[in-house]
């Protein structure tokens, strides 16, 4: 069959690619970081810390702010160096009066009730800007649902007396999981991600990204996020690296926060974020391409690869399917596993869910393929334009 030597590289490189993202990859990051000391060039308790204002962007948190607010305040922190900001994104519940008692009570805290919606990175590049003007020389990005443990502010910034360092990444664990819906998958996956991250970090300080919810940055790497992107902690890593800082990660810098167990919920947030990256991706291109080099080898194969995994799934199901048809009975297997797993995947998860079965392999792999599809829909909104960053919370458990 002429060009089928052209269907068969396009799936042995498809499968290739994710398998290098999903396994290759992340075992290679093990194997560099597994004798790496911990990152010991920290402050310690008696030497001078440096100023830090916690940033946070709410919108309609009304169920979660309080317990936020006392979160913040308990902060194990030197006297005299933590401020609190907040920006409310023309809440419309119960958040605002929360937070301003609380600005009330505390010279600490410092709240701004936007009276239009202006998207968390609007409101994270103007409270910067009024951190930084009154002397903050750390910055802490934080989300109302994400619950710090009370010395994590302090570990994330004790790192940064090492002068290489220009973000350190905490370590969000998730409650509330359930059988029932995707919580489960979800948790796992950002397990694997905040393991992977770590090694990242220990290995090379090239940490691909926080994951949004508590990051700690040294304010002269601050970068003011542009109009309408979606996914600013890694816009801000990127920049950190343009300007020769190191990003880490410090899984005893704790956090909670309760997780998302509808599928349908998390499909949506993954297309935004998706949409996002896709942003990132091509406004980055020279961090990733050519994969040469221990930073663009780190975006290329955790990033880049991964981003454009359901192109590389489509790519599986297509060659296979033409190589099928053309009579090579290897191929016809192989695009009957795929097709037929594809298809009965999220069929029998479903079916097994109304008799109560929660088979977790299963539910992943359900997960897994609805991730990509996200991932492809956040593509299409992403080459159509993206006009807005505003934002809705995700309702979690």
């Amino acid at each position: 069959m002429m060009g089928s030597w052209l269907l068969e590289l396009l799936f042995w490189g498809s499968l290739g690619a994710l398998l290098h993202t999903y396994l290759l990859y992340p075992l290679l990051m093990w194997w560099l970081a597994r004798n790496k000391p911990a990152h010991e060039f920290r402050y310690r308790k008696g030497e001078e810390w440096p100023a830090l204002a916690v940033l946070m962007a709410a919108y309609n948190e009304e169920r979660v702010i309080q317990q936020k607010m006392e979160q913040l305040l308990a902060l194990q922190y030197p006297e005299g160096k933590l401020q609190i900001w907040v920006g409310s994104d023309c809440s419309i519940d119960g958040t605002n009066a929360i937070v301003s008692s609380y600005a009330e009570a505390h010279d600490k805290v410092h709240f701004m009730p936007y009276q239009q919606r202006q998207g968390k990175p609007s409101i994270i590049n103007d409270l910067a800007a009024q951190a930084i003007a009154q002397g903050a020389e750390l910055l802490l990005v934080t989300d109302a649902s994400v619950m710090p443990q009370p010395d994590t502010a302090r570990r994330l910034a004790s790192h940064f007396k090492d002068p290489a360092v220009g973000l350190v990444d905490g370590h969000i664990r998730h409650t509330g999981m359930q059988q029932e819906g995707i919580s489960q998958a979800e948790n796992s996956y950002i397990s694997t991600e905040a393991r992977l991250k770590y090694w990242e970090g220990q290995a090379w300080g090239c940490m691909m990204g926080p994951f949004g919810g508590l990051y700690a940055l040294r304010a002269a790497y601050f970068s003011p996020v542009p109009d309408n992107y979606l996914v600013d902690d890694f816009y801000i890593c990127m920049r950190v690296f343009e300007q020769g800082g190191k990003a880490i990660s410090d899984l005893e810098a704790i956090s909670h926060e309760a997780v998302s167990h509808e599928i349908e919920e998390e499909y949506r947030r993954k297309t935004r974020i998706s949409a996002g990256n896709f942003q990132n991706l091509f406004t980055f291109t020279g961090l990733w391409w050519p994969p040469f080099g221990r930073l663009r080898f780190a975006f290329f194969s955790h990033k880049a690869l991964r981003w454009f995994g359901p192109f590389f799934l489509l790519l599986l199901l297509g060659s296979s399917g033409v190589l099928a048809w053309s009579g090579n009975l290897l191929y016809q297997v192989l695009f009957f596993l795929l097709a037929g797993g594809m298809l009965a995947v999220p069929v029998v998860d479903q079916l097994l869910k109304y008799f109560k079965i929660h088979l977790l392999p299963l539910r992943g792999a359900r997960y897994f393929l609805a991730m990509n599809r996200a991932l492809l829909s956040g593509f299409f909104k992403f080459a159509k334009g993206i006009r807005s960053n505003v934002w809705q919370p995700t309702k979690r458990n």
